[in-house]
């Protein structure tokens, strides 16, 4: 049996950190990288950087941090129409076995001396260049080329900022850091 985590309070970090750009196009290197992360950040669970965190909870079982690397540092279990702080059993997986009741966690996500894994690098590089690209490519759904007069045109779906994640291959490679 598992707990049930009924609201998420996340903080927006101080910063995030800085990709390097080496190598990409123009206008990936141009883009807001806070709005890459951001984007990055709402499809994982990993953080890059520490940033407040405050979870409520509710039930019996066992309970882990949704987010990762995560640090608790103070339990609260709503009590008599307050809060009182409780210390909850350790789990086997890491977190806590919680007896029931509605409890309040706060502390950390984020590390913000953790080297960012390679796959989170390359998935940001290729959202970057995918979000970067220009009319037709990536995303079309149609394209006439004429010949006479010369014609060219595009059109993109109206989908294809929303589908970026999955379209530009960036999702694949999140997919071990994804949101249980």
């Amino acid at each position: 049996m598992t707990a049930t985590t009924i609201k998420q309070t996340e903080a927006a970090p101080e910063s995030y950190p800085t990709v390097a750009t080496t190598g990409w196009s123009t206008g990936a290197a141009a883009l807001s990288q806070d709005m890459i992360w951001q984007r990055i950040e709402t499809y994982v669970a990993w953080r890059s950087t520490e940033r407040a965190v405050t979870w409520i909870v509710e039930g019996c079982g066992e309970w882990t941090p949704p987010l990762t690397p995560a640090t608790v540092s103070t339990v609260e279990i709503w009590e008599s129409n307050a809060w009182s702080t409780v210390t909850p059993d350790a789990s086997p997986l890491g977190g806590y076995c919680l007896p029931g009741g509605t409890y309040r966690f706060t502390g950390t996500a984020g590390d913000d001396d953790a080297d960012i894994p390679a796959a989170i690098t390359e998935a940001f590089r290729r959202l970057a260049e995918y979000m970067a690209g220009k009319a037709g490519k990536p995303g079309a759904s149609s394209e006439s080329i004429g010949a006479g007069s010369i014609s060219l045109s595009h059109r993109r779906s109206p989908s294809w900022m929303a589908q970026a994640m999955q379209n530009s291959g960036a999702g694949d490679l999140l997919r071990p850091y994804r949101r249980a």
